[in-house]
Protein backbone atom coordinates (compact mmCIF):
# COMPACT_ATOMS: atom_id res chain seq x y z
CA UNK A 1 0.00 0.00 0.00
CA UNK A 2 1.64 3.32 -0.55
CA UNK A 3 2.01 5.29 1.90
CA UNK A 4 2.11 9.40 1.88
CA UNK A 5 4.96 11.71 2.95
CA UNK A 6 4.18 15.07 4.51
CA UNK A 7 5.69 18.06 5.31
CA UNK A 8 4.49 19.89 8.25
CA UNK A 9 7.67 21.44 9.92
CA UNK A 10 10.88 21.45 8.49
CA UNK A 11 13.97 20.51 11.15
CA UNK A 12 17.43 19.69 10.12
CA UNK A 13 18.95 17.09 12.14
CA UNK A 14 21.86 17.11 13.74
CA UNK A 15 24.88 17.48 11.65
CA UNK A 16 27.57 14.90 9.96
CA UNK A 17 30.27 13.17 11.22
CA UNK A 18 30.27 9.51 11.79
CA UNK A 19 32.32 6.83 13.61
CA UNK A 20 35.29 5.31 12.03
CA UNK A 21 34.16 2.04 9.94
CA UNK A 22 34.23 -1.04 10.79
CA UNK A 23 37.39 -3.16 8.22
CA UNK A 24 36.24 -4.44 5.16
CA UNK A 25 37.49 -7.39 3.03
CA UNK A 26 39.56 -6.17 0.34
CA UNK A 27 40.11 -2.86 2.29
CA UNK A 28 43.48 -1.24 2.14
CA UNK A 29 45.36 -1.09 5.78
CA UNK A 30 48.14 1.05 5.33
CA UNK A 31 49.30 1.02 8.80
CA UNK A 32 46.23 3.14 10.01
CA UNK A 33 44.23 1.64 12.86
CA UNK A 34 41.05 3.10 13.18
CA UNK A 35 39.16 2.89 17.21
CA UNK A 36 35.55 2.52 16.94
CA UNK A 37 35.17 5.68 18.96
CA UNK A 38 37.07 8.09 16.80
CA UNK A 39 35.17 10.05 14.63
CA UNK A 40 35.80 10.11 11.08
CA UNK A 41 34.42 12.08 7.76
CA UNK A 42 33.99 9.72 5.25
CA UNK A 43 34.11 11.00 1.22
CA UNK A 44 33.41 9.35 -1.93
CA UNK A 45 35.06 10.06 -4.85
CA UNK A 46 35.16 9.06 -7.94
CA UNK A 47 38.17 9.81 -10.70
CA UNK A 48 38.72 10.23 -14.66
CA UNK A 49 41.61 10.32 -16.57
CA UNK A 50 41.91 13.08 -19.28
CA UNK A 51 40.29 11.13 -21.91
CA UNK A 52 37.10 10.88 -19.26
CA UNK A 53 37.99 7.29 -18.56
CA UNK A 54 36.93 6.13 -14.53
CA UNK A 55 39.85 4.68 -13.14
CA UNK A 56 40.04 2.37 -10.36
CA UNK A 57 43.08 1.09 -9.45
CA UNK A 58 44.73 4.07 -7.34
CA UNK A 59 45.82 3.79 -4.23
CA UNK A 60 45.86 5.69 -0.81
CA UNK A 61 49.35 7.37 -1.60
CA UNK A 62 47.46 8.56 -4.66
CA UNK A 63 44.97 11.20 -2.66
CA UNK A 64 45.39 14.04 -0.79
CA UNK A 65 42.62 15.67 0.76
CA UNK A 66 42.34 19.20 2.60
CA UNK A 67 39.50 20.78 5.06
CA UNK A 68 39.45 24.47 4.97
CA UNK A 69 42.08 24.38 2.53
CA UNK A 70 44.41 22.45 5.76
CA UNK A 71 45.63 18.97 4.45
CA UNK A 72 44.37 15.83 6.39
CA UNK A 73 45.59 12.92 6.82
CA UNK A 74 43.85 9.78 4.97
CA UNK A 75 42.92 7.45 7.76
CA UNK A 76 40.65 5.30 6.13
CA UNK A 77 40.56 4.28 2.26
CA UNK A 78 39.04 1.77 0.10
CA UNK A 79 38.38 1.58 -3.50
CA UNK A 80 36.36 -1.64 -3.00
CA UNK A 81 32.90 -1.95 -5.36
CA UNK A 82 31.12 -4.18 -2.98
CA UNK A 83 30.38 -1.96 -0.24
CA UNK A 84 27.06 -2.12 1.09
CA UNK A 85 24.42 0.94 -1.08
CA UNK A 86 20.96 2.44 -0.53
CA UNK A 87 19.94 4.36 -3.19
CA UNK A 88 16.57 6.31 -3.82
CA UNK A 89 14.78 6.97 -7.31
CA UNK A 90 12.81 10.34 -7.25
CA UNK A 91 10.63 10.51 -10.27
CA UNK A 92 9.34 13.58 -11.84
CA UNK A 93 5.30 13.56 -12.26
CA UNK A 94 4.54 16.87 -13.28
CA UNK A 95 2.55 17.22 -16.14
CA UNK A 96 5.66 18.36 -18.03
CA UNK A 97 6.73 15.09 -17.61
CA UNK A 98 3.34 13.39 -19.26
CA UNK A 99 4.87 12.43 -22.64
CA UNK A 100 8.32 10.88 -21.34
CA UNK A 101 6.94 9.03 -18.18
CA UNK A 102 6.90 5.45 -19.79
CA UNK A 103 10.18 6.18 -20.66
CA UNK A 104 11.12 6.75 -17.24
CA UNK A 105 9.28 3.96 -16.12
CA UNK A 106 10.81 1.46 -17.93
CA UNK A 107 14.60 2.77 -17.32
CA UNK A 108 13.97 2.50 -13.69
CA UNK A 109 12.96 -0.96 -14.21
CA UNK A 110 16.34 -1.60 -16.07
CA UNK A 111 18.42 0.16 -13.52
CA UNK A 112 17.04 -1.54 -10.26
CA UNK A 113 17.80 -4.93 -12.12
CA UNK A 114 21.16 -3.89 -12.68
CA UNK A 115 22.56 -1.83 -9.79
CA UNK A 116 20.40 -3.61 -6.68
CA UNK A 117 22.07 -7.11 -5.03
CA UNK A 118 19.84 -8.67 -2.99
CA UNK A 119 20.64 -9.14 0.92
CA UNK A 120 23.08 -6.52 0.55
CA UNK A 121 21.70 -3.45 -1.32
CA UNK A 122 18.27 -1.38 -0.49
CA UNK A 123 16.62 0.89 -2.78
CA UNK A 124 13.40 2.98 -2.36
CA UNK A 125 10.76 4.91 -5.07
CA UNK A 126 9.71 8.55 -4.39
CA UNK A 127 7.81 10.92 -7.38
CA UNK A 128 7.08 14.34 -6.92
CA UNK A 129 4.65 16.90 -8.54
CA UNK A 130 2.22 18.68 -5.91
CA UNK A 131 3.03 16.33 -3.55
CA UNK A 132 6.06 14.16 -2.40
CA UNK A 133 5.11 9.95 -2.44
CA UNK A 134 6.49 7.14 -1.09
CA UNK A 135 5.89 4.61 -4.14
CA UNK A 136 8.05 1.94 -2.70
CA UNK A 137 9.76 1.90 0.56
CA UNK A 138 13.66 0.31 1.45
CA UNK A 139 13.79 -2.82 0.13
CA UNK A 140 15.80 -5.25 -1.61
CA UNK A 141 13.00 -6.74 -3.89
CA UNK A 142 13.33 -6.13 -7.56
CA UNK A 143 9.81 -6.97 -7.36
CA UNK A 144 8.21 -4.68 -5.24
CA UNK A 145 10.08 -1.55 -6.79
CA UNK A 146 9.16 -2.69 -10.34
CA UNK A 147 5.13 -2.39 -8.73
CA UNK A 148 6.35 0.85 -7.62
CA UNK A 149 7.55 2.42 -10.59
CA UNK A 150 3.74 0.84 -12.09
CA UNK A 151 2.24 3.02 -9.66
CA UNK A 152 4.15 6.18 -11.29
CA UNK A 153 1.27 8.36 -12.40
CA UNK A 154 1.15 12.06 -13.48
CA UNK A 155 -0.40 14.50 -11.63
CA UNK A 156 -3.53 15.58 -13.65
CA UNK A 157 -4.83 15.99 -16.73
CA UNK A 158 -5.12 19.66 -16.09
CA UNK A 159 -2.63 22.70 -16.83
CA UNK A 160 0.54 22.31 -15.19
CA UNK A 161 2.19 24.65 -12.29
CA UNK A 162 -1.31 26.75 -11.07
CA UNK A 163 -1.64 28.29 -8.20
CA UNK A 164 -3.17 26.94 -5.24
CA UNK A 165 -5.54 29.11 -3.75
CA UNK A 166 -5.43 28.04 -0.26
CA UNK A 167 -1.87 29.01 0.24
CA UNK A 168 -1.39 31.62 -2.49
CA UNK A 169 1.74 29.48 -4.05
CA UNK A 170 2.08 28.07 -7.52
CA UNK A 171 2.63 24.24 -6.72
CA UNK A 172 3.28 22.07 -9.56
CA UNK A 173 7.14 20.40 -9.05
CA UNK A 174 8.28 20.20 -5.62
CA UNK A 175 11.69 18.93 -6.32
CA UNK A 176 13.75 20.46 -3.65
CA UNK A 177 11.09 18.97 -1.11
CA UNK A 178 11.59 15.59 -2.09
CA UNK A 179 15.51 15.80 -2.35
CA UNK A 180 14.95 16.71 1.37
CA UNK A 181 12.49 13.93 2.28
CA UNK A 182 14.58 11.46 0.90
CA UNK A 183 17.85 12.37 2.58
CA UNK A 184 16.20 13.40 5.71
CA UNK A 185 13.71 10.55 6.41
CA UNK A 186 14.81 7.54 3.83
CA UNK A 187 18.81 7.84 3.91
CA UNK A 188 20.54 9.59 6.62
CA UNK A 189 19.43 6.61 8.84
CA UNK A 190 20.98 4.43 6.40
CA UNK A 191 24.96 3.43 7.04
CA UNK A 192 26.99 2.87 4.11
CA UNK A 193 27.22 4.67 0.80
CA UNK A 194 24.01 6.50 0.11
CA UNK A 195 22.45 7.79 -3.37
CA UNK A 196 19.98 9.36 -5.00
CA UNK A 197 18.42 9.35 -8.78
CA UNK A 198 16.91 12.46 -9.58
CA UNK A 199 14.86 12.46 -13.10
CA UNK A 200 13.19 15.74 -14.20
CA UNK A 201 13.32 18.58 -15.71
CA UNK A 202 14.60 20.42 -12.90
CA UNK A 203 12.18 22.98 -12.52
CA UNK A 204 11.31 23.14 -9.21
CA UNK A 205 7.47 25.43 -8.79
CA UNK A 206 6.34 25.08 -4.83
CA UNK A 207 8.59 24.04 -2.90
CA UNK A 208 8.36 24.39 0.85
CA UNK A 209 12.18 24.60 1.54
CA UNK A 210 14.91 25.61 -0.63
CA UNK A 211 17.60 24.48 -3.20
CA UNK A 212 20.33 25.54 -0.78
CA UNK A 213 18.18 23.66 2.16
CA UNK A 214 18.05 20.54 0.43
CA UNK A 215 21.29 20.66 -0.68
CA UNK A 216 22.44 20.66 2.83
CA UNK A 217 19.97 18.13 3.89
CA UNK A 218 22.00 15.85 1.50
CA UNK A 219 25.31 16.53 2.76
CA UNK A 220 24.27 16.54 6.90
CA UNK A 221 22.88 12.59 5.35
CA UNK A 222 25.57 11.86 3.72
CA UNK A 223 24.54 11.55 -0.09
CA UNK A 224 25.25 12.13 -3.45
CA UNK A 225 22.93 13.00 -5.98
CA UNK A 226 22.91 11.79 -9.56
CA UNK A 227 21.05 14.72 -11.72
CA UNK A 228 19.22 13.49 -14.88
CA UNK A 229 17.36 16.26 -16.99
CA UNK A 230 14.82 15.28 -18.81
CA UNK A 231 13.60 18.03 -20.60
CA UNK A 232 10.24 17.53 -23.11
CA UNK A 233 10.25 20.94 -25.06
CA UNK A 234 7.12 20.07 -26.55
CA UNK A 235 5.15 19.92 -23.02
CA UNK A 236 5.99 24.00 -22.13
CA UNK A 237 5.50 25.07 -25.60
CA UNK A 238 2.27 23.44 -25.98
CA UNK A 239 1.20 24.80 -22.55
CA UNK A 240 2.77 28.62 -23.30
CA UNK A 241 5.12 27.76 -20.66
CA UNK A 242 8.59 28.86 -20.26
CA UNK A 243 10.68 26.27 -18.67
CA UNK A 244 13.98 26.27 -20.43
CA UNK A 245 16.01 26.79 -16.73
CA UNK A 246 16.73 23.62 -14.63
CA UNK A 247 20.17 22.55 -15.86
CA UNK A 248 22.13 25.08 -13.78
CA UNK A 249 20.06 23.97 -10.33
CA UNK A 250 20.95 20.23 -11.51
CA UNK A 251 24.45 20.61 -11.92
CA UNK A 252 24.68 22.57 -8.57
CA UNK A 253 22.86 19.50 -6.94
CA UNK A 254 25.20 17.22 -8.31
CA UNK A 255 28.59 18.96 -7.65
CA UNK A 256 28.17 20.05 -4.36
CA UNK A 257 27.17 16.57 -3.23
CA UNK A 258 29.74 14.50 -5.23
CA UNK A 259 27.31 13.36 -7.98
CA UNK A 260 26.97 14.03 -12.04
CA UNK A 261 24.46 15.88 -13.80
CA UNK A 262 23.42 14.53 -17.09
CA UNK A 263 20.79 15.60 -19.74
CA UNK A 264 18.50 13.14 -21.95
CA UNK A 265 19.41 13.59 -25.68
CA UNK A 266 19.00 11.44 -28.75
CA UNK A 267 22.32 9.80 -28.34
CA UNK A 268 22.73 9.81 -24.96
CA UNK A 269 19.60 7.89 -23.64
CA UNK A 270 17.97 7.51 -20.65
CA UNK A 271 18.89 3.83 -20.27
CA UNK A 272 22.26 4.51 -21.33
CA UNK A 273 22.97 7.48 -18.57
CA UNK A 274 21.49 5.32 -15.86
CA UNK A 275 23.85 2.37 -16.94
CA UNK A 276 26.98 5.01 -16.54
CA UNK A 277 25.62 6.48 -13.10
CA UNK A 278 25.68 2.70 -12.10
CA UNK A 279 29.18 2.31 -13.69
CA UNK A 280 30.48 5.38 -11.25
CA UNK A 281 28.51 3.91 -8.21
CA UNK A 282 30.52 0.68 -8.70
CA UNK A 283 33.76 2.55 -9.32
CA UNK A 284 33.92 4.53 -6.36
CA UNK A 285 36.87 5.20 -3.62
CA UNK A 286 35.97 5.73 0.13
CA UNK A 287 38.24 8.18 1.76
CA UNK A 288 38.11 8.86 5.56
CA UNK A 289 39.75 11.21 7.99
CA UNK A 290 39.95 12.60 11.36
CA UNK A 291 39.67 16.23 11.18
CA UNK A 292 42.43 17.91 12.62
CA UNK A 293 40.49 21.13 13.60
CA UNK A 294 37.82 20.36 16.81
CA UNK A 295 34.48 18.49 15.40
CA UNK A 296 32.76 21.18 18.51
CA UNK A 297 33.26 24.41 16.01
CA UNK A 298 30.08 24.72 14.30
CA UNK A 299 29.70 25.57 10.32
CA UNK A 300 30.04 24.33 7.15
CA UNK A 301 33.28 22.83 6.30
CA UNK A 302 34.75 22.75 3.00
CA UNK A 303 36.42 19.84 1.42
CA UNK A 304 38.82 19.26 -1.26
CA UNK A 305 40.12 15.95 -2.61
CA UNK A 306 43.06 15.96 -4.99
CA UNK A 307 45.45 13.59 -6.65
CA UNK A 308 48.80 13.96 -7.27
CA UNK A 309 48.41 13.84 -10.94
CA UNK A 310 46.95 17.36 -11.43
CA UNK A 311 45.51 16.15 -15.05
CA UNK A 312 42.84 13.68 -12.62
CA UNK A 313 39.11 15.00 -12.67
CA UNK A 314 37.70 14.28 -9.23
CA UNK A 315 34.21 13.92 -8.02
CA UNK A 316 33.27 14.05 -4.76
CA UNK A 317 31.52 15.85 -2.33
CA UNK A 318 32.49 19.83 -1.68
CA UNK A 319 32.33 20.05 2.21
CA UNK A 320 30.26 18.82 5.57
CA UNK A 321 28.58 20.13 9.07
CA UNK A 322 30.82 18.58 11.69
CA UNK A 323 28.53 16.75 14.41
CA UNK A 324 27.31 19.19 17.52
CA UNK A 325 28.94 17.42 20.57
Amino acid sequence: MMSRLLIAVLLFAAPFATQAPAQQEGEEDLGATISVDVQVVNVLANVRDKKGVLLNSLTKSDFVIEEDGVPQEVRYFTRQADLPLTIGLLVDTSVSQQRVLEVQRSAGFKFYENVLRQKKDLAFLMSFDVDVELLQDLTDSKNRLGDGLQELRIQSSGPAMGPVPQSGRRVGTAMYDSIFLAADEMLKPQVGRKALVLITDGNDVGSKITLDQAIEAALRSDVVIYSVRYFDRQAYFRSGGQGTGGASTLKKLARQTGGSMYEVTRRQTLDKILDTINEEIRNQYSIGYTPKRDLSVKGFRKIEVKTRNGSHKIQARQGYYPEEL
